[in-house]
């Protein structure tokens, strides 16, 4: 159902169950999918694509132009998964030439009142971002992640799988999967171990990934202790992601407990 106060271009590509409230807009590039729920003064532009069961709150403004000075009204993209909850003042950008030309978000995320994702991001499934939480251009956030109220995630900046961060926290650098960080800038306090348990996890996989963390954070000699790592600690899935993460190409430092 369409409210007769929408505006939606007749180029539009909208499933026939798909609820559009007052005062909404929708431009000729977008594509929304079925059950989902556009509710009342939401703006969708640029060329936009949204799975299905997704449901936007007011005032939310999705595919408007980045907000890079480098932008110069190219082709480019952002595309939205399934079952996604996008809250009131949202905000959420396409990417950029210089940036791959793609926004991508998966499944299953809630997006809280005002929180921002920019230009190039990359958001996984399962994502939690609280109030007020903006996540700068060409950001990493693989699935599970929370991150807490009022927290700043910097451009290039990966958060791994499962990682939470507290509130009002600054992100300047990567933070390993599994773990948690806050700080005024973001320290590495440990492992979440709380979302592990979650998960099912075997204590017996926790207690091995908990022994490998304290051997590659020994010191700050990260190099050192990768190298000096107990092969049989890569025997573990959990360890393995962790050590293959701090060993990827990267634009941002590791968050460590020594950050400073």
């Amino acid at each position: 159902m369409i409210h007769k106060t929408a505006i939606v271009d007749s180029k539009a590509k909208i499933s026939s169950n798909v609820k559009i409230g007052a005062y909404s807009i929708i431009g000729p590039n977008v594509e929304i999918n079925d059950n989902s729920d556009i509710q009342s003064h939401v703006s969708i532009l640029g060329n936009t694509k949204i799975g299905i069961n997704n449901k936007i709150y007011p005032f939310s403004s999705i595919g408007n132009d980045p907000q890079d000075l480098k932008f110069a009204g190219e082709e480019t993209k952002l595309e939205i998964g399934d079952n996604n909850k996008i809250r009131e003042y949202v905000t959420i950008n396409p990417g950029t030439k210089g940036g791959g030309g793609l926004t991508k978000i998966g499944n299953n995320c809630l997006f809280m009142v005002s929180s921002h994702i920019a230009h190039d991001c990359m958001v996984g499934n399962d994502v939690i971002l609280a109030n007020n939480v903006p996540l700068g251009g060409h950001a990493e956030i693989e699935d599970n992640v929370i991150i807490g109220g009022n927290s700043a995630v910097q451009q290039f900046t990966r958060v791994g799988r499962s990682a939470m961060i507290g509130g009002m926290c600054g992100v300047v650098r990567d933070i390993i999967p599994y773990g948690i960080a806050h700080g005024n800038r973001s320290i590495l306090q440990g492992l979440n171990l709380i979302g592990l348990r979650r998960k099912n996890i075997p204590n017996k996989e926790i207690m091995t990934l908990s022994n490998a963390y304290k051997e590659i954070f020994r010191n700050e000699n990260l190099t050192d202790n990768l190298n000096n790592l107990n092969e049989d600690f890569k025997k573990s899935d959990l360890v393995l992601e962790v050590v293959n993460f701090l060993e990827k190409d990267k634009k941002r430092p590791i968050c460590t407990p020594f950050s400073k």
